[in-house]
């Protein structure tokens, strides 16, 4: 270590001491023929920059060399995310030689460095052509000529619901991969890009933007630097993007060989070569479409007894085929294959087939897929193994299951008119039933909400435990989002507001808050248009909360006090209270520690009449972190230990570890280290044991710092170090500067 150090310094003095001289030299160079000049001798001045332009033009060179160098560099202590987004690769990928050989071309043409602008790609072409599968193919080919990684986003372009995937939701995605913490991704969508062009910057990193619907989709999600590489996606040819510089190419249907080559390693090569007329029909009828011949060869392999002959003649005689591919919808042209295999599906399997198309997406489990079709989960299982066999739904992973939006389509246009409203109520009943359960096991003191009872033939799920709790939230989160803005949609705003309800908590424990303000967004006007005074007060206050999260103090102040308004309007003590919590944090998140005293005694003397003896925990543990704030060490000391005996009572353990955290810090403050490590020693168990990593990463920098303050050098560097740790992934900018005490 200390002679990596030395020769780091020394190369740095090195660096520094050439840059000088070159700058010197080069700056006598330029001054000998400008002296010239003003001297009046011009044979002079000219001599002097004949001689004098080869030097000037490599010390040029050298000096841009090492700019560039330079800015290439990775700042000192940087710890940069290296995501591998990419999905599987295509098992027994066929063909695409032409298509191949372009991308590479593209791919050397930014290794040559040639071109200033973004390295950019357009694979366009009609739905089912296997544009995905190309790219996702070609990426794992050239993978490793980019190590700094590869993103990958389904930007669902063509979703059938028409909601396509909006920039601003793709570059939070983005920046969750590169991890950027929640708190520091910007509000707007022009920030939100520049901090990701800003990131990608020096950066050789893939990106596919997949199942694209429009320019305006894109362009947020380029890069600015030629040093990456970005491969769209799209069944619309781009046109603005191809002005700009993009390289379109045209993913045609499959050659008659590669198709023929694909069916027959897919239904087997011996039966293939015994039944070539038959095998060159089955092409001619996937009009040589990947997807369709995959389709064909599914149905061809689960009856391995079948003549092909058979199978052609029963997909040339169906009498509703799609229409035509050249200037129809593509989303339609695939409506003759999916009939044809829908129509081999089981009575359960092709019920539960028209359900799917009813949810929102991305992915769905066996048990709410057993509660859209009114079945046994069993037989759910049953169902989704045959559609997955059928290559009718895939499953991205063990019971996770999921369309393409094509399919997605079809579905739910063969959804009957008369099951639509049945399988949609079902559907909400099954997620808000199960969201509930849910957040009453993450927060058990949380005062629960009231429900109708679910629908006949719902069977929500029951996670057992805080742990299960989380992982239940932690797979459903994207489709609750979804189920959310859908509810608000069609006008079901008692849902849209529940099921707003029951991510709160996990939303804000993770630190979500983009989703958390927009879901409380669509929960405001979903009461607003109940007229619900009630749940417009609460939906003020936990938006205000959101904001407060964000850092859009202005607005959270805006909010909070609408929501103590309408609680005022409404005698309501107890959300009164609440309300003044909230504006005692975002107080202390602004530093203003007199005001969050004033806004938490109030709320200590409005909850004995609310008899809520958890929230008067609450304003009591706020109360003493303001006081230690302020220096005002006893004060602190006794608040936190009243809101501590509270919380125990209440077998609250997120509130007690909160508590002890409280009690830590104003023991360090005070100089009474011995207590601090005890507290911080309490608050880190809790938080262990709750999977709350980012507070378990502020104990164990609070306790670095503790023994510090001891002398204890080696603890510290323990304690600092496993913070940063778990930090790497949730705030890099704070990890870097816990390894830098």
């Amino acid at each position: 270590m200390p002679v990596r150090a030395g020769n780091g310094l020394s190369s740095w003095r090195v660096r520094i001491g050439w840059g000088l001289l070159s700058w010197a030299v080069l700056i006598v160079c330029v001054a000998l023929p400008v002296w010239a000049v003003t001297s009046g001798d011009l044979n002079e001045a000219a001599g002097w920059a004949n001689v004098l332009a080869l030097p000037i033009t490599g010390l040029g060179l050298v000096l841009v060399f090492a700019d560039q160098r330079r800015a290439g560099a990775a700042p000192a202590g940087a710890a940069a995310a290296v995501p591998r987004q990419l999905p599987l690769d295509v098992d027994g990928f066929t063909g695409r030689d032409a298509e191949l050989a372009a991308l590479d071309a593209v791919a050397g043409t930014r290794a040559r460095g040639r071109g200033a602008g973004v390295p950019l790609v357009v694979l366009c072409g009609t739905a089912g052509v296997g544009k995905s599968a190309l790219a996702v193919h070609w990426a794992h080919r050239v993978a490793d000529r980019f190590p700094d990684g590869h993103l990958f986003v389904n930007l669902r372009g063509f979703d059938p619901s028409g909601a396509a995937l909006e920039p601003g939701e793709a570059l939070r995605g983005f920046l969750d991969a590169l991890a950027v913490p929640p708190e520091r991704i910007p509000v707007g969508l022009d920030a939100q890009a520049a901090l990701y062009r800003s990131l990608l910057a020096d950066r050789r990193m893939l990106v596919l933007l997949d199942n694209a619907r429009s320019v305006e989709q894109v362009r947020p999600l380029l890069p600015g630097t030629a040093r990456c590489l970005v491969v769209v996606t799209s069944r619309s040819q781009m046109g603005g993007l191809a002005a700009a510089g993009a390289h379109p190419v045209t993913v045609d249907l499959l050659t008659e060989g590669d198709a023929r080559r694909l069916l027959a390693l897919r239904c087997g090569t011996g039966r293939a070569a015994a039944e070539p007329e038959a095998l060159q029909a089955l092409v001619d009828l996937c009009a040589r479409l990947p997807l369709a011949l995959a389709v064909v060869a599914a149905r061809a392999a689960t009856h391995p007894a079948f003549p092909l002959a058979e199978l052609a003649a029963e997909l040339s005689g169906l009498p509703h085929r799609l229409d035509a591919f050249s200037g129809g919808d593509p989303t339609t042209d695939l409506r003759a294959l999916f009939d044809w295999s829908s129509r081999t599906l089981s009575p359960p399997a092709e019920r539960l087939f028209r359900s799917l198309g009813l949810h929102p997406g991305p992915e769905i489990s066996a048990a709410a897929a057993a509660s859209l079709a009114a079945i046994p989960r069993r037989e759910a299982r049953s169902a989704l193994a045959e559609l997955t066999r059928a290559h009718l739904l895939v499953e991205h992973r063990p019971g996770r299951y999921g369309f393409h939006d094509l399919l997605r389509s079809y579905a739910a246009e063969r959804a009957r008119d008369v099951e639509r409203a049945a399988v949609t109520r079902r559907m909400l009943d099954h997620y808000l039933h199960s969201a509930h359960a849910a957040a009453r096991l993450l927060n058990p003191v949380r005062v629960p909400i009231a429900l109708d009872p679910p629908c006949a033939g719902v069977a929500p799920e029951s996670p057992e435990g805080h742990r299960r709790a989380l992982e239940w939230f932690a797979a459903e989160h994207p489709v609750l989002l979804a189920l959310v803005q859908q509810a608000l949609a069609g006008g079901l705003d008692a849902y849209t507001w529940r099921l707003a309800w029951t991510m709160w908590t996990f939303l804000e424990w993770q630190g979500h808050w983009h989703d958390l303000a927009a879901t409380q967004s669509a929960a405001l006007r979903a009461a607003d248009r109940l007229a619900d005074p009630a749940t417009q007060a609460w939906a003020h206050r936990l938006l205000g909360r959101a904001y407060t999260h964000l850092r859009r103090y202005d607005d959270a102040a805006g909010q909070l006090a609408q929501a103590l308004a309408g609680y005022e309007a409404g005698r309501d003590t107890a959300g009164q209270a609440h309300t003044h919590v909230y504006l005692a944090q975002l107080a202390g998140q602004r530093e203003d520690h007199d005001t969050a005293i004033v806004h938490a005694s109030r709320a200590l003397a409005l909850f004995p009449e609310a008899e809520d003896d958890s929230g008067k925990a609450d304003a009591l543990n706020v109360l003493g972190t303001s006081h230690a704030r302020l220096g005002q060490y006893d004060e602190a000391l006794a608040a936190c230990q009243r809101a501590l005996t509270v919380f125990q009572r209440l077998d609250n353990r997120y509130g007690e570890a909160y508590t002890w955290e409280g009690l830590g810090y104003a023991h360090h403050r005070r100089g009474g280290h011995d207590e601090a490590l005890s507290c911080y020693g309490h608050a880190l168990r809790l938080f262990q044991e709750l999977g709350d990593r980012h507070r378990e990463a502020i104990v164990l920098a609070r306790l670095g710092d503790t023994h510090h303050a001891t002398g204890e050098h080696a603890a510290a560097g323990q304690a600092w170090e496993a913070a940063a740790a778990l930090l790497r992934d949730i705030d890099p900018a704070e990890a870097a500067r816990l390894r830098e005490r």
